[in-house]
This record gives C-alpha cells, structure tokens and sequence, in this order.
C-alpha cells in the first residue's frame, strides 16, 4: 500500500479497521489509490451514519417512545376506570 494512503488510514482509525474488516478494501486501495475518496461512504455505511440509517434510527426511538408513553398512560388511566362497583 502506498505511504499516502497508508498515512491517511493511519489518521482515521475507524476508517483502518474498516479495511481491516474488509480485505477487499485493501486489495481495492492497493492496486488503486485514487479510489480513497470512496472508502469514507463505504465506511460511514458499515458504521450506520449514513442520513438514511440515522433517521431510521430516530423513527424506531420515536415509535418505542410513543408506545412507552403510551402504555404509561394506559396504566395510569386504566387502573381508575377498572375498578366497578355491584
């Protein structure tokens, strides 16, 4: 591998272990370093910090807080309305 790519992984630890994770990184940086500039979109998708993947995460955080807030409210307003009287 060449001494700039090696010196830009060498910076980005998170980017490293990606091409550790992922030979064929390796192998695609080693035989062409100008495609660098594709390893960072490669990276942020394995790490899910694509846009996509954390709005994914932010609706699935604010459908279970919606069903925690509700099954609170079902506990605090159902436990009054259950009790009948003969």
């Amino acid at each position: 591998m060449r001494d700039e790519v090696q010196a830009y992984l060498d910076g980005r630890v998170e980017e490293k272990l990606f091409v550790r994770l992922h030979p064929e990184w390796y192998r695609r940086l080693s035989r062409a370093p100008w495609e660098l500039n594709r390893l960072k979109p490669a990276a942020d998708l394995f790490y899910g910090r694509t846009f996509g993947q954390k709005l994914d995460r932010l609706n699935q955080r604010a459908g279970l807080l919606s069903m925690l807030m509700g099954m609170a409210q079902e506990m605090t307003s159902g436990g009054s309305e259950n009790k009948t009287e003969p």
